[in-house]
Parts: structure tokens; sequence; C-alpha cells
């Protein structure tokens, strides 16, 4: 059984699976989404942006992007909604990072490993043209 303080008030709580907070902060959350949820699901409603959502709804950003973040809310039927690319901030479906910061986070990671392999290629080289001399004193 593992104890763990709120996220949200402090109070201490038994994590339970699926939960990341304490009860009374569940049913608070379960609250909010019923409200972003009525408000998304009526048609006139569905192409609103994050912003839109958080001022009419008043639910915080933060907590409709864990919504979708946790598959509790599909964004697949309203497209202004997204979630935040965690490199630009761009409007993104799903993942962490958008195509474009992927592709950097790609490119670079490539260009390290092809240094780190150069790098180890030179050390090796260094250890095959080593030379000893003798030391003529001692023998």
């Amino acid at each position: 059984m593992d104890v763990f303080n709120c996220p949200n008030c402090n109070s201490l709580f038994v994590m339970i699976k699926f939960r990341d907070v304490c009860d009374a902060c569940y049913k608070e959350e379960e609250a909010q989404y019923d409200k972003v949820y009525a408000y998304i699901r009526k048609k006139t409603n569905r192409t609103a942006s994050m912003m839109q959502v958080v001022m009419e709804t008043g639910v915080e950003e933060r907590l409709i992007i864990k919504f979708i973040r946790t598959g509790k809310l599909r964004i697949s039927q309203f497209p202004n909604l997204g979630i935040p690319c965690g490199k630009c901030g761009a409007n993104i479906k799903s993942g962490r990072l958008c195509g474009n910061c992927g592709d950097s986070l790609r490119t670079d990671l490539q260009a390290f490993e092809n240094e780190e392999k150069r790098l180890t290629e030179i050390q090796g080289n260094d250890k095959k043209n080593t030379y000893y001399m003798k030391d003529e004193q001692k023998g």
C-alpha cells in the first residue's frame, strides 16, 4: 500500500492504480471533466479552441490537458483542441512533441551518435599508432 500527498491539496491518500489525486480532488476533477465534456459536446462548440473551453467552463488548461493525455477526453472529434508540444508549444493531437521537434530531436541524436562513433574510432586509432621505445640506460 503506497501513501502519497495529493498534488492538489497536499492531503494524504492511498494511491490507486488510475488515480493520482485524493478522493476529494478526484471527485472535483470528475465534476470539471463533466463541465468540459458537456461544453464541447454541443454542436456549436465542437470547433472551440483550448482558450475558449477554458474561458467558457472555468476549468484550468492543465486539467484539460490531463484529460486529453490520459485518454479520458478524446480530441479526434474536436479539431481545434490539442495539447502543447513539449518543446515549442505548438498544438498537437497526441504524444509529447510535434513532428518538427521530433525530427529535430532525431537529427540531433543521430549527430551525437555519429560523433561518439568518430571519437571511438579516433581513440582506437591512437592505440594502434602508439610506439614504445626501449630505454637504453636500463638495458
